[in-house]
């Protein structure tokens, strides 16, 4: 007679499950359950098909916990991946991918019409209405002052943390071996960079924009390009989010403006209110330093203290921007650098990119994002030997610029450039050593 079937416990699903996701970015390491936790499992699904008693004819019952000790599971939870590949360097002749896909925009946008069917349409939120986010002013006022004294430390810094330039730049005093230059007669030195002294420039990337008197006017025309002054993307980001500098005048508006169309809309009438006060969240500006005026810190300590001062004003600069970008809408053409701050990109036919005939030159607008507006451009992080040697190119890591200056003349590596910068990889002493790693 065939014995009845009993209910048998199952072991229960691995706890770490829900962790998979950020244990994947750990790139290089293969991850494993502890040993004793793989063989636990394997002893509780073992006899499958044996036919154990009182189990049924598929499994078999685990051993009793007086023979089997009860094992814990670990699980490894770090927000900073321990490596990470490097930033993608986009091929001239390919466009910029969407920083959120289409279809996941035509998803959303589905779903806020869905959730709007049957409600009111209210007043839109500044800054749409035209109006500033009250919030944000100060910030601009500390982002833009961020700006320049992150421009004169790193005046400083050049002088005493040597930076040789080509199409590249190394942050040392003898440039690295990569033939990876692509400069002007490249070829003839088969790929050889030339290097040479740089300026701040060349680490800390200008980017211009158009600057609009009115953010919500019409869109600058083709033939209006070279009549509309241009300044630096941040500073105009500054400027519409509340920053007030004598020589860029802009229109503040104190009431939301009126819509008589989709696209269309007016002033309101602001007679009626009083004279305006005088700005309560004005705070002084920095000016920059001409480089007849620069001088170099005198110690090692006051040179560390001053790349701890700069990496700080780094991480406020780019903080502060992407708060900006969360209200303020920024656009960059997806086949050439070009910048432009405001809701619709200008019309300027100024786009050089490749197959720009096809377009006549016309921009093709996208969303921007934060390496847009403020380009890190990586650089090859120095070992601890100071020497960087071409076969042994894949063991080395990057960081931005600011921020391999600032690690060289004494600052703390942050945590979250650690993974780029690929410190816990050790380096082969030689090309025979680095041919047995696996």
């Amino acid at each position: 007679m065939r014995p009845s079937s009993s209910s048998c416990p199952l072991p229960p699903p691995p706890t770490c499950s829900s962790r998979l996701p950020q244990l994947r970015c750990f790139v290089g390491l293969r991850w494993s359950a502890p040993r004793v936790q793989v063989r636990g499992q394997l002893d509780a699904f073992a006899g499958i098909g044996s036919g154990a008693r009182g189990c049924g004819a598929r499994f078999r019952a685990p051993a009793s916990s007086a023979s089997q000790p009860c094992y814990s599971s670990t699980v490894i939870r770090n927000d900073n991946s321990q490596n990470a590949d490097f930033p993608r360097n986009y091929s001239k002749r390919e466009k910029k991918p969407f920083p959120i896909p289409v279809l996941e925009l035509r998803r959303r946008a589905r779903q806020r019409m869905k959730e709007a069917e049957g409600k009111p349409r209210g007043p839109p939120p500044p800054p749409k209405n035209g109006l500033l986010v009250q919030r944000l002013i100060p910030e601009a006022y500390r982002v833009y002052n961020a700006r320049i004294l992150l421009i004169n430390n790193l005046k400083r810094l050049i002088k005493v943390v040597p930076v040789k330039g080509c199409n590249e730049i190394h942050v040392g005093s003898v440039g690295h071996p990569f033939r990876t230059c692509r400069g002007m007669s490249s070829d003839k030195r088969k790929g050889e960079h030339d290097w040479g002294s740089t300026f701040v420039e060349a680490v800390f990337l200008p980017v211009e924009a158009y600057h609009l008197e009115d953010r919500l006017g019409p869109r600058i025309p083709h033939d209006q390009r070279f009549e509309v002054p241009r300044v630096p993307a941040l500073v105009e980001l500054c400027i519409q989010a509340g920053l007030d500098l004598p020589e860029y005048p802009t229109k503040r508006r104190r009431k939301p403006i009126v819509k008589i169309g989709r696209k269309e809309f007016v002033d309101a009438n602001e007679d009626d209110l009083p004279d305006p006060e005088p700005d309560k969240f004005k705070e002084p500006i920095l000016e920059e330093i001409s480089d007849d005026e620069i001088t170099p810190p005198s110690s090692p300590e006051e040179t560390a203290a001053l790349a701890e001062e700069t990496l700080e004003v780094w991480e406020t600069l780019r903080n502060g921007a992407l708060r900006f970008m969360k209200r303020y809408s920024v656009r960059v053409c997806g086949y050439c650098p070009e910048v432009h701050i405001g809701a619709s990109g200008h019309k300027a036919r100024n786009c050089g990119a490749f197959k720009h005939q096809q377009r006549n030159g016309q921009h093709g607008w996208q969303a921007a994002v934060l390496d847009d507006l403020i380009p890190p451009r990586y650089v090859w992080h120095m070992p601890e030997s100071g020497e960087l040697q071409k076969e042994l190119k894949i063991f080395y890591g990057q960081a931005p610029a600011v921020v391999e200056i600032c690690i060289q003349g004494g600052a703390q590596v942050p945590e979250k450039y650690k993974a780029t910068m690929r410190l816990d990889i050790g380096i082969p002493s030689s090309l025979k050593e680095a041919e047995m790693v696996v």
